[in-house]
């Protein structure tokens, strides 16, 4: 059954094409710094948000127009892998990534809910077996559930902490058995409300003893793949245990896991921390902890994760920047935790939304590289730090100083003369190589 009926595979039509349902400015075969387009990129579609979502907000109920919502149950969870194969193929994406509870109901009892997911991954490793399109990451979902109203790991209640732990443990053996080249942990709940009845310290254990049991058992079963943690500063907890990617480091350090995982940043995630996107990837890839990004954005007049589609060029072409600086993807890529807006409910807002947020990462790709190329970052950081290159500056990198032969200096130094940091500068530079991107 062809559920995008009306919908031909989507093609690169460049820059000029006034086709809706064309890439301009993604042609995958295109080679920029040495790469392809689709090398580079590494598209994925979130399952979740794309064939499991509803349009159900707080104040509205579901409304999405979707044609294998007929179905309900097994059925319905056999259709949206006939349709997400379909639009794998007309999207012509190399990977795509889902939560277990996104591809299979849960049922009555845990073993009836591992036997629906065994019927769904065995029809998903079918279709893989023809298609080009692989697992950049899957994993548990330990959020929804009412189980999980005081968190997973971090629960309150050890029965919860083995029932989570019975669930990873699924979702790594589905990893293993679709070839998933990540697997991310997303503490949907793995936090707090108030310290009045946490014993914080305690959760924290909790949190690293879990995460080393999932050590052990993707060693145990051969999972060769790399684990991702994803920040996240709030919503729904108050107090993400998992808040930015500085306090993630920090906690993967102190408990001994900073050799077994990565982060995976998402771009809204960033803001409701405070931060700019090109923020937690720059401080990820300072520590060498950038794996891969879910690529979205939010709207800075609301509060919450609301998940749009990207199609702000400043910060793609920003996020691509840092990310190319840090030596591009590995297993990593750009998945689209990305849904389309309420308004939006028809079937094929789900292939404009993509095509827009994959030509938009294409533009910041192609911008990217060329302000890489012609250092044009990189002159004026390298001017702004000058004074470290010879004299004083030179000996305080080289270990030459100390506060003794600084105090000397400073006594001899006749005045201090700051230079202008040239931000205007800088942006309008960014904006001339945006308006000439081809």
């Amino acid at each position: 059954m062809a559920y995008f009926e009306n919908i031909k595979p989507i093609a690169y039509e460049g820059p000029d094409s006034k086709n809706p349902l064309a890439f301009k400015y993604y042609n995958p075969s295109e080679v920029v710094m040495g790469k392809t387009m689709e090398e580079h990129l590494r598209f994925a579609v979130a399952y979740w948000h794309t064939f499991t979502g509803t349009g159900a907000d707080p104040f509205g109920e579901k409304n999405m127009v979707r044609p294998w919502d007929k179905y309900t149950g097994m059925d319905l969870a056999k259709a949206r892998v006939e349709a997400a194969f379909e639009f794998f193929e007309k999207l012509s994406v190399p990977f795509f990534c889902f939560h277990d509870r996104d591809i299979a109901p849960e049922g009555e009892t845990l073993a009836e809910t591992n036997k629906n997911l065994d019927v769904i991954v065995s029809m998903i490793k079918e279709y893989m077996k023809t298609s080009k399109v692989r697992l950049l990451w899957n994993t548990a979902n330990l959020f929804s559930h009412p189980r999980y109203v005081h968190g997973a790991a971090t629960s309150c209640n050890a029965d919860v902490f083995a029932y989570a732990a019975a669930q990873v443990k699924k979702s790594l053996e589905i990893a293993v058995e679709l070839g998933a080249e990540n697997f991310v942990f997303w503490g949907g709940r793995e936090g707090y409300e108030t310290l009045l009845n946490t014993d914080m310290k305690f959760e924290l254990d909790n949190l690293a003893r879990f995460l080393h049991m999932a050590v052990e058992y993707a060693k145990e079963i051969g999972f060769k793949g790399q684990f991702l943690i994803e920040p996240k500063p709030k919503e729904p907890t108050k107090h993400q245990y998992d808040f930015d990617a500085a306090t993630t480091i920090a906690f993967l350090q102190h408990y001994g896991l900073k050799d077994y995982f990565k982060l995976n940043i998402e771009a809204n995630h960033a803001t409701l921390a405070g931060h700019t996107f090109e923020h937690e990837l720059r401080v990820a890839s300072i520590y060498g902890m950038l794996g891969s990004i879910d690529a979205n954005q939010g709207d800075l007049l609301l509060g919450w994760d609301t998940d749009e589609f990207p199609t702000d060029l400043y910060m793609t072409t920003l996020a691509m920047y840092e990310i190319l600086k840090a030596g591009g993807f590995t297993t990593g890529g750009i998945n689209f935790d990305a849904k389309v807006r309420r308004g939006s409910f028809e079937p094929e807002d789900l292939f404009y939304a993509h095509i827009a947020g994959m030509d938009a990462y294409a533009i910041g790709l192609k911008v990217a590289a060329k302000l890489i190329e012609d250092k044009v970052i990189d002159r004026f950081i390298e001017e702004r730090y000058s004074s470290y290159k010879s004299g004083i500056g030179l000996d305080i990198v080289t270990g030459k100083a100390n506060f003794r032969t600084l105090e000397q200096y400073a006594m001899q130094n006749p005045g201090i003369k700051n230079r202008s940091g040239r931000q205007e500068v800088i942006k309008m530079l960014i904006n001339e190589y945006l308006l000439n991107v081809k």
